[in-house]
């Protein structure tokens, strides 16, 4: 929903991804040409897996791996993208090496503890996924023992725990600020969420649930990127950005990623930032009380700049009382 529920030309990037590879051959097997060649170097994965949010080509491309796939591609000796994915034609492993590991084209078969690009606290060790993590290091041992493999999958456990950590703290400080009624702004402050509700935008189904989050039980809220409360936005960034890259870092073998370049050092300060937005807002809310300010939210978090265009606002409008749900109410229609 924080993609979707924004004008057009905001998402122009997801949408061209979202309807091509999901539909067409072409996106990966390119027009004219369509030749599995092509489609066997992993710049063919470069156009929609990269950037913030899914940081999987820069993971790869500055790994062990992806150095030795950029030094090494253009030499038939060392890659035969001529013949099909196997282990004596390549002397590394590219995307597709991996995840289409015998031409299959499911490419999530061939990870490990998905959890939403690693936004989610998961036990990674738990029954079930064992059938993944085996999965997993029998690719892995086509050039490395089992025990390397396993090695490496650890660290990715304890390095996805390590930010399971901060996400939970960082969330706690929003979450302790909006229950006290010192966010700014609150959500009914706000214009409606895609729902048409005023939905604390962190409410994820059961993480926190109940009537002082507003909505149902059980239902979610939007994790908004924009009209929301700037501690919200700290919050998003640091599980939508930089837990995906530890998680996508240490998946692919790129360390670097994973730490300095705003993996773990960057939760770290997301979370410094969060307790400090926490503390100045407490400061405020007890001068304003002292000294009898009451503070009234600006008009332009009710309305936005194009919010009154979307989905929330136009049932607030158009069907008063109602949301989304009330009008869409027959099983699975969320689903499709």
């Amino acid at each position: 929903a924080w993609s979707i529920e924004r004008p057009p030309g905001d998402t122009a990037g997801c949408t061209f991804c979202h309807t091509s590879s999901e539909e067409r051959c072409s996106t990966c097997h390119q027009r004219h040409q369509f030749d599995p060649a092509v489609a066997r170097h992993s710049e063919q994965c470069k156009a929609c897996h990269w950037g913030k949010d899914h940081r999987d080509w820069e993971a790869y491309d500055i790994s062990i791996h992806g150095v030795v796939y950029q030094v090494n591609k253009w030499n038939p000796t060392q890659f035969d993208f001529s013949k099909k994915l196997s282990d004596a034609d390549y002397v590394g492993p590219t995307c597709q090496y991996c995840h289409l590991r015998g031409g299959h084209h499911n490419v999530q078969r061939l990870s490990t503890v998905y959890t939403s690009m690693g936004m989610s606290n998961a036990d990674r060790g738990a029954p079930l996924w064992k059938e993944k993590r085996d999965t997993w290091v029998s690719v892995c041992d086509d050039c490395h023992s089992p025990r390397f493999a396993r090695e490496n999958l650890q660290a990715m456990d304890e390095a996805c725990k390590d930010a399971g950590l901060k996400y939970t703290e960082t969330f706690k400080v929003a979450e302790n600020l909006m229950l006290d009624g010192m966010g700014e702004p609150m959500p009914k402050d706000l214009a409606p969420d895609w729902s048409g509700q005023h939905i604390w935008s962190l409410k994820i189904g059961a993480y926190h649930d109940g009537p002082k989050y507003g909505g149902a039980q059980g239902e979610s809220g939007e994790f908004r990127m924009s009209n929301c409360s700037d501690i919200e936005r700290i919050c998003f960034e640091s599980v939508g950005y930089w837990m995906t890259y530890i998680m996508k870092g240490m998946a692919h073998g790129s360390w670097n990623d994973a730490t300095y370049c705003d993996g773990s050092f960057g939760m770290d300060r997301w979370l410094v930032k969060a307790k400090a937005a926490s503390e100045q807002a407490r400061r405020f809310t007890a001068l304003e009380k002292k000294t009898g300010i009451n503070w009234v939210p600006s008009e332009f978090w009710r309305k936005g700049d194009y919010l009154e265009q979307l989905t929330g606002t136009r049932i607030v409008k158009e069907f008063p009382g109602k949301t989304i749900f009330d009008l869409c109410p027959e099983p699975g229609w969320l689903d499709t």
